[in-house]
């Protein structure tokens, strides 16, 4: 068999027969089946290990907090600025639930 690596795919398992019969055996439909069946065998392997990389990769990013969008912060008005600038201003006195009296600790 050829067993340099190529950049392209066989899909049909062309490649796979050819080689076979280049090797002087005589195939029959159940060994094209059983060659294929193995190929296919192989790429699954690939594919799982690609996609256990690939959800390692987002749990980390999402761990490290990379992989969200843009996070916008809430924009207030002046006067509600004044009112959290008083209220920061006068934390820990009477004067800060007077200023915001909805305010739960």
């Amino acid at each position: 068999m050829n067993n340099e690596q190529t950049n392209k795919t066989d899909t049909d398992g062309k490649e796979l027969v050819e080689d076979l019969q280049n090797a002087g055996q005589h195939i029959n439909e159940y060994d094209k089946a059983l060659a294929l069946v193995k190929k296919r065998e192989e790429m699954a392997k690939i594919e799982t290990e690609i996609l256990e990389r690939k959800e390692k990769l987002a749990a980390n990013e999402m761990l490290a907090g990379t992989s969200g969008g843009a996070v916008e912060t809430k924009q207030l008005s002046p006067e509600d600025q004044k009112t959290e600038a008083a209220a920061k201003f006068f934390k820990g006195t009477s004067l800060e639930k007077a200023i915001k009296p909805d305010e739960k600790k």
